[in-house]
């Protein structure tokens, strides 16, 4: 597989893990049905993409991007979607996550 098509399945398991967190605020104890086949599917795919793109990509690094992406999208989202707090702290704590995933990133074999 191509490195540059790894980066992108390992970008979208990332942004996959931040629909399973979500999905898992909602399934009410694995009760609400949508919700938990949202938060299955989303794990599946999530994993599934990480696999595939550690394959190409070390591992320890593909796991911290895919697990950065996927904290740094769930803080966005529940700042967006679920009024959680935003303060100059956590905006800066956020941008550091961000950096240490470019650097991830530029500094990979």
């Amino acid at each position: 597989m191509n490195p540059v098509h790894a980066w992108i399945l390992l970008c979208v398991g990332g942004l996959f893990e931040v629909g399973f967190t979500t999905c898992l605020r909602h399934v009410d104890g694995f009760r609400n049905i949508p919700w938990t086949i949202g938060f299955l599917v989303s794990v599946t795919l999530s994993m599934g993409l990480l696999e595939v793109a550690s394959r190409v990509i070390p591992m320890g690094t593909a796991y911290a991007v895919w697990g950065g992406i996927g904290a740094a999208g769930t803080v966005l989202v529940g700042i967006w979607f679920f009024g959680e707090p935003v303060n100059s702290i956590r905006i800066l704590l956020l941008l550091a996550l961000i950096g240490c995933i470019v650097g991830l990133r530029l500094t990979a074999a």
